[in-house]
């Protein structure tokens, strides 16, 4: 590697031992030392040898003062290294180039991206040039060291507390002494105790980096720590206000001063710097330090801490006149503490310390305090609600209690005041607790199900019931228990009370959760239901049930009504009676032994169902299991109950007899032929034997399985007949039969809607039609014999039907063809069913018709319209047997609506339209008829109802009947309209309305009438109008005028209350305020922020509850100012916190540096360079004339 000039371990010794302390306390022949024992400038800057080789060629330098601005350097660099023949690692002179030296060096190319030639010297040892980015090269020359190079290693001893420093901030010092030195530094971890570094490279690099390591310990050996151990009292003089003091000592001395804060309990102040700063620095502390100690007292008087704020007195008062009369001496009251630390002048502490000695003598004779241990889950208990209990004990007995609050746990409560006060109110609390000792805990039995109903929404419920039994702790079970105990613990009476209450709840709860079903047919929901849910939302409103129907997609018939049994039946009445009156319902019941309900309801009711199914889908209701009622109920049309009963009492019979069951299986698609068109085949079948067959229901999962029921004898004959006819239905046969063409079409029409209904009646059977356009009329029917024949049949039927087909024509004006049609086509689709016809309603007519000249259109000549022809639009064309046809047309007439007029005063018209025109639609849905009114503008009586002539009447009935219910409305609107004034003083108006309106409302709603108080802007400001009827305004006025007279007798006073209590007063959301003024009947008016007088509170009411709320708010004030004098008191007298020295900046003196003799501008005539010359330190680019230095000549 290049010759650089070293610093030996022997004369950095040399060097060093010029630098102990006891040596270099003051830097500079003015110290009077030995100059000797100085190093001289040579010895410690050896020069450089006279023909040295630079480790960058010979390059000149370059002059940095001349006037001539220096030229930019490439950013490429260039160094030798060199490597002697005893430190290489690979000493193969004959593979030079070759083998692992010459891999290395190309990897350290790739790794660095540096530029590497390498070449022999004549003693062997290897020449290294390196090019590229300093950084490169610097990394490059570490892995040659490390690579190339023989490493050794090395350990340095310096002090522990020095190794921070070699490391650097974040280690950058460390990487930057590895860097630079090419060797690899390891310094043990704070926790080993070893003070060795251990460095490994190579020999040269060693040595480097132990130079630079014993000169960074070297650094660190010239500085100083000084701890001076100062009473804390004189702190706050040498820290200064704001710590401006001790930041003068600094800036001053250089040093680093630390106080700690008045928080933290030390007395030692260190200083940190420099020697002579530090020395410095100690000698001004300790100078303030001396001077305040002669002038300056720290006392203190014993006093116990409970009577700390008896002697700070209400308000401070006591500790204000001692204060006044002594400013200089400060007063500290330690919490806890059974002393009272005073900090001044002498005479004026001494004098301090007798007049509070004195107030403590007095206090110790007249006052004393108890302690009593009570368990803290019973402190709540002691203090009662909104602090009541403890409150009252307080006044009465004229003493302080302090209760722990929850989160200390602490049991210990203490009493303090006057001797006799104190074990009084300690007798009574005690009492108390023991009362608190024998309270129980009673475990209620609620179903989980109702304890979220109890709790309410956020927990509403449970709050009011907490609030009427505040002494009971109700605690409900985690709902993951799924445990029905909710535990109540309080006094004995308390948890008795809140205990029936609660059962009270639940009893209720369980009475409004009764629900019972009704069955309604379907299509009867919809007018349950009402236009808008109308009718359905009064059933549940005035029955206050919950009343829930199956969706319209849902085939359930049943409505569930839950509520009070009472309310549920009232609501189930109800909605029966509406489907009784919509259709020929009637009701039936049958007695029949509660023992044999279950077996004829049957398996999951399909006994029953299969009953109600076959007669037309009447209701059959059961009473409830276990109530022992033998009353069952049915309800349909008058023929279909009959039949029921009929079946229902004969099945009874035979179930009291002997019952038997046999099941066998069908195919689904069987089914509907052996029921038969009607149920005839089943019917047959039943006649015959006498047992009752019961197909599944579409919900039942077995689809196959179909259940006999009667008498031994019967179902064995019924089960005979039944497989009988379903072995024939699987004995599959195919037969023809022919169909005119002609016909084809309607067989197949609707994607072949005829073939499957046939299907669907004859088992399944399949019915084959020849292609479309081929000429044939065979037609191929194949499945089940009987089926096949059955299904041949019907089609023979349905030809005869085709070829004696007409099409008659029903002329009815267009504009009844909707109303004919009804909801969905529901009326035409009836009479299609009925009739077994087609029936084809003609296309609307166009909105505008095409304008015709002359008679003419696309050029044709259209022969004159017959008048009398009946229009296009108005033809409705029957298609279908001539006698089904001309019965068809008869039932289309019956539909045509038919209108007449009925007289109605006009100012009644907007009452029967009513709002938004709900009470019209409610008339024509109820009575099924259009109901029109006449335009305001044509001021006519006349009303026209339009509908059917069956429906007419009964709407005209009801038209009129509403017509009196609203004359009579007029007449009650007319002395409801009567109007009177009172005349009342505009500050009485917010006392009548009351708090939220409620003793307005009160009166309002109690003599049902209108009161309108005067707006802002109205003139008559004290004018109040009552509107209703004549007496029960008369009484309303009587009223308010009661209200006003005895305000009238009210007086407002204003109390002084320190605006600091005001919120404690007040209370959380207005608690504590509201009590005062419902306990002692007074208004309490408190002033805004902002007020010119924040203490002016007024009372209004009565004089004598005047007084009483006065002299109570006095005492709360005197109360609770006792809490706030003697917070602010402590807080006076604390010690406000100081900022730390150990925050402020590190601020470092300028350095005396190294110290050497026989320096070149010692010798020379010539003072040493001036840093402040522009001469000798000229500015960048300036020229500056050339001169002799010490240094010798200047190399351009």
């Amino acid at each position: 590697m290049s010759s650089v000039a070293v610093l030996t371990q022997e004369s950095f010794n040399e060097h060093r031992s010029g630098l102990m302390p006891e040596q270099t306390a003051v830097a500079g022949p003015s110290a009077g030392e030995d100059e000797d024992a100085l190093p001289t400038y040579k010895e410690a800057f050896p020069p450089l040898p006279e023909k040295a080789a630079s480790p960058e060629g010979t390059q000149e330098t370059a002059n940095a003062w001349t006037n001539k601005i220096r030229p930019l350097k490439s950013s490429i660099i260039t160094q030798v290294f060199h490597v002697p023949l005893e430190e290489r690692k690979y000493k193969d002179i004959n593979q030079f180039g070759e083998g692992d030296q010459a891999k290395v060096c190309v990897d350290i190319m790739h790794k660095t991206g540096a530029h590497l030639e390498l070449s022999l010297a004549k003693d062997q040892g290897l020449s290294i040039m390196v090019s590229g980015k300093l950084d490169a090269v610097m990394k490059a020359r570490k892995e040659i060291v490390s690579r190339l190079q023989t490493q050794a290693s090395a350990t340095v001893a310096i002090p522990k507390e020095h190794h921070r420093f070699v490391i650097g901030k974040n280690g950058e010092k460390l990487q930057e002494l590895e860097l630079k030195t090419a060797t690899k530094i390891q310094i043990p971890r704070p926790d080993d105790p070893s003070n060795q570094i251990k460095i490994s490279g190579t020999k040269e690099g060693l040595e480097k980096a132990k130079h630079e390591i014993l000169l960074i310990s070297a650094e660190q050996d010239k500085r100083a720590v000084e701890r001076v151990n100062i009473d804390k009292v004189y702190h706050p003089f040498i820290t200064g206000a704001y710590n401006k003091l001790v930041g003068e000592i600094m800036q001053e001395t250089g040093a680093r001063i630390n106080v700690p804060p008045p928080s933290v309990n030390k007395t030692e102040i260190v200083i940190t710097g420099e020697k002579e700063q530090v020395a410095l620095a100690v000698a001004m502390i300790k100078k303030i330090y001396e001077d305040k100690a002669n002038s300056y007292t720290v006392s203190s008087v014993s006093a116990p801490s409970w009577l700390h704020r008896f002697i700070i007195g209400k308000k401070g008062q006591n500790l204000a006149k001692i204060t006044q009369q002594m400013p200089k001496v400060h007063i500290e009251f330690t919490e806890g503490e059974d002393k009272i630390t005073l900090e001044g002048p002498t005479k004026d502490v001494q004098m301090v310390q007798s007049q509070i000695e004195a107030i403590v003598t007095d206090l110790v004779s007249r006052m004393d305090y108890a302690e009593i241990t009570v368990d803290p889950k019973f402190h709540r208990h002691l203090i009662g609600k909104g602090g009541v209990n403890i409150n009252r004990i307080k006044e009465l007995h004229k003493v302080t209690v302090r209760i722990p609050p929850d989160n200390e746990k602490s049991n210990l409560i203490r009493i303090e005041g006057d001797p006799q006060g104190v074990q009084e109110a300690k007798k009574e609390l005690l009492e108390l607790a023991s009362r608190m000792e024998n309270e129980r805990t009673k475990d209620l039995i609620i179903e989980q199900r109702f304890h979220r109903a109890i709790i309410g929404q956020k927990g509403e419920k449970i709050k009011e019931v907490r609030d009427k039994f505040p002494e009971v702790i109700i605690n409900f079970p985690d709902p993951a228990q799924k445990s029905d105990i909710v535990q109540l613990r309080g006094p004995r009476t308390e948890v008795e009370k809140c205990s029936r209450f609660m059962q009270k709840i639940v009893a209720e709860m369980v009475e409004n959760s009764y629900s019972v079903s009704v069955p309604i047919f379907k299509q009867f929901h919809r007018n349950i239901i009402g236009k808008g849910g109308s009718n359905i939302k009064k059933i549940r409103e005035e029955t206050n049930t919950k009343i829930d129907l199956p969706a319209e997609t849902n085939n359930s018939e049943m409505i569930v009504i839950t509520g009070k049994k009472a309310n549920c039946e009232a609501a189930r009445n109800r909605i029966l009676a509406i489907q009784k009156e919509l259709a020929n319902i009637t009701e039936a019941e049958v007695s029949i032994p509660s023992k044999l309900h279950n077996s004829l309801i049957g398996s999951k009711g399909r006994l029953v169902r299969s009953i109600m199914e076959e007669c037309g889908g009447v209701h059959i209701h059961f009473p409830t299991e276990g109530s022992g009622i033998d009353k069952v109920t049915i309800r349909g049309p008058v023929e279909e109950v009959a039949k029921a009963k009929q079946q229902l009492l004969g099945l009874a019979e035979e179930k009291q007899t002997k019952s038997h069951t046999a099941e066998l299986r069908a195919k689904p698609e069987y089914h509907k032929f052996l029921i038969g068109k009607g149920g005839g085949n089943i019917r047959k079948v039943r006649d015959s034997t006498g047992a009752r067959i019961i197909f599944p229901a579409a919900e039942d999962k077995d689809q196959e399985l179909i259940t006999v029921v009667g008498t031994e004898e019967a179902v064995r004959e019924a089960q005979k007949e039944l497989e009988e006819l379903i072995r024939s239905l699987d004995n599959v046969v195919e037969d023809t039969m022919n169909v005119d063409p002609k016909h084809h079409r309607y067989f197949v029409a609707r994607r072949g809607q005829v073939l499957r209904d046939l299907a669907d009646e004859y088992g399944g059977v399949m019915v084959s039609f020849p292609r479309t356009g081929s000429q044939s009329d065979k037609v191929t029917l194949k499945g089940a014999k009987e089926c096949v024949e059955a299904a041949k049949k019907r089609m023979q039927e349905m030809v005869e039907d085709l070829d004696a087909q007409v099409t008659i024509e029903c002329v009815i004006p267009q504009k009844f063809h909707r109303s004919i049609m009804g909801p969905k086509g529901s009326r035409i689709q009836q009479i299609t069913r009925d009739h077994n016809v087609q029936i084809k309603f003609p296309e609307p007519p166009p909105s505008e018709a095409p304008i015709q000249e002359n008679g003419e259109a696309n050029g044709e000549v259209k022969e004159p319209v017959d008048p009398n022809a009946p229009k296009k639009c108005d033809v409705i064309l029957i298609s279908g047997r001539k006698e089904r046809c001309e019965a068809a047309v008869e039932a289309l007439k019956a539909l045509v609506p038919v209108t007449i007029e009925v007289e109605v005063p006009f100012e009644l018209h907007r009452y029967i339209i009513g709002q938004k025109g709900s009470g019209i639609r409610k008339m024509m849905d109820e009575f099924e008829v259009n109901i029109q009114v006449p335009a305001p503008e044509q001021q006519s009586d006349k009303i026209s109802i339009t509908g059917l002539s069956s429906h007419l009447e009964r709407a005209k009935e009801g038209l009129l009947e509403r017509v009196k219910e609203l004359q009579a409305e007029q007449e009650d609107r007319a002395l409801r309209s009567f109007k009177l004034t009172i005349t009342v003083d505009p500050k009485y108006h917010p006392k009548i309305i009351g708090r939220k309106g409620a003793i307005i409302t009160n009166i309002r709603t109690e003599h049902d009438v209108n009161i309108q108080f005067p707006e802002k802007n109205d003139e008559n400001q004290d004018q109040i109008t009552i509107t209703g009827y004549e007496h029960k305004a008369i009484a309303a006025r009587d009223s308010i005028q009661a209200i006003v007279d005895e305000l009238e007798e009210m007086i407002s006073e204003n109390v002084p209350l320190d605006s600091r209590v005001h919120a404690r007063i007040i209370g959380a959301r207005g608690k504590g305020i509201r009590k005062i003024m419902d306990e002692f009947k007074v208004d309490l008016r408190f002033p805004q922020s902002g007020a010119a007088d924040p203490n002016h509170v007024t009372v209004i009411g009565r004089p004598d509850l005047v007084d009483e709320a006065i002299d109570h708010l006095l005492n709360l004030e005197e109360e609770y100012m006792a809490d706030v004098v003697e917070n602010e008191a402590k807080m006076a007298y604390m010690r406000p916190p100081s900022g730390s020295a150990a925050a402020m900046d590190e601020h470092r003196g300028p350095s005396k540096g190294f110290v050497v003799r026989e320096a070149p501008w010692t010798t020379s005539s010539e003072k040493p360079p001036d840093m402040t010359s522009s001469e000798d330190f000229p500015i960048f680019g300036t020229p500056v004339a050339t001169k002799t230095s010490p240094w010798g000549p200047k190399r351009f």
